[in-house]
């Protein structure tokens, strides 16, 4: 069985146990060595895994780290854990920070058995990063994450080839957060940036005021064009080639299209409502996968959901003749409708959709 095939089916599991793990030791049993195990170690041979991993630091006797993998003899990979539920943060890494500096472990791992966070000593040598360089949710488990862990699976363990991987993962994630607070409001260095590259005039304070507008613009359009570009490929790709291809083996949110316009029991998808979807994506794009964001349409509205689950609606668009609205819909179902005069205000409620895929994130 492919490691992603183990990681789903723990994964599966998850929304049925989770109410069971109240404690640490519940949610080590269920979730963590049943991962350990599928990375191909054996939780029961204390030469490839032990546990309550015990070494005096300084002053501090009797410490443990919950689990140490081995390799050849020596500690490879530190495991923190904590239960589920519990939020990750540095204050739980205090162990692994110490053991770090004593032990010949290079990596360590702080997880509450959902979210996983990898560190090691990219900044200072010997000292653990504050940052991890590499973090998943169990939730959102796919191929790309996969083959990252596979790194540190029994068969494929190379610590310098994880090693010069770790500080590009950690880099481009620390870009990837810039990049989003400069499309959300571009600072002053980045509009500067390309003001200059375009304007050979002086960048007084009106001039700059002027491009922080200018750029901020041109910045969701270009990410805008590129999201709609990816979905129209994707929309091109689905389609069948020829009268007898089966869509059968696509799952449900894969499965072709109907063309534009389309009636089906009464629904018709509309240009309008496609742009919108395609703006949501967008603006969604910088926090999450845009083909986790899904629409589906009915009668009275046309609902964009998170992972096609419609227990998950980021937002309901009500299109007519009458009025545009955008309807958002918080955890007690109270609605807050924001009326738009043009499609590009949906650019304008980028902070209520992204709350209401944090909302979902937070439950965890």
């Amino acid at each position: 069985m492919d490691l992603i095939d183990s990681l789903s089916q723990i994964a599966n599991r998850i929304p049925k146990i989770r109410e069971m793990l109240q404690t640490e030791e519940a949610t080590k049993n269920a979730l963590i060595m049943p991962v350990i195990q599928a990375l191909g170690y054996d939780v029961f041979d204390p030469s490839e895994v032990v546990p309550e991993f015990t070494a005096d630091v300084g002053t501090k006797k009797n410490e443990k780290v919950d689990y140490v993998i081995m390799r050849s003899d020596r500690p490879a990979i530190l495991i923190e854990c904590k239960s589920v539920g519990t939020q990750l943060n540095l204050n739980h890494a205090s162990q692994l920070f110490r053991y770090f500096s004593t032990t010949s472990a290079r990596f360590a791992i702080l997880t509450n058995g959902i979210d996983y966070q990898f560190y090691t000593d990219i900044e200072i040598p010997n000292k653990m990063d504050e940052k991890p360089f590499f973090e998943f949710s169990m939730e959102r488990v796919d191929t790309k994450i996969a083959n990252e862990l596979k790194k540190f699976g029994k068969s494929l363990y190379n610590e310098e080839n994880i090693l010069s991987n770790a500080s590009e993962l950690k880099y481009k994630k620390q870009i990837r957060v810039l990049l989003s607070a400069e499309y959300s409001e571009p600072s002053e260095d980045f509009v500067k940036l390309f003001a200059k590259r375009v304007f050979s005039g002086v960048l007084n304070q009106q001039r700059l005021i002027q491009f922080t507008q200018i750029v901020g613009e041109a910045f969701r359009e270009w990410v805008s064009g590129r999201v709609n570009e990816r979905l129209q490929n994707a929309i091109d790709g689905t389609a069948p080639a020829q009268e007898n291809t089966s869509t059968t083996s696509l799952p449900p949110q894969e499965q072709a299209p109907e063309p534009l316009g389309a009636e089906s029991d009464g629904v018709v998808t509309t240009e309008e409502e496609v742009t919108a979807y395609q703006y949501i994506c967008a603006i969604l794009a910088q926090d999450i996968d845009p083909e986790r964001v899904v629409m589906r349409d009915a009668k009275s509205y046309c609902a964009i959901l998170l992972d096609d689950n419609n227990r998950k609606p980021i937002c309901r668009l009500l299109f007519n003749t009458k009025r545009h609205e955008v309807i958002f819909v918080d955890k007690a179902r109270t609605e807050d409708r924001c009326a738009i005069s043009k499609l590009t205000d949906i650019f304008k409620l980028a902070d209520k959709l992204r709350n209401a895929v944090k909302m979902y994130s937070a439950e965890g």
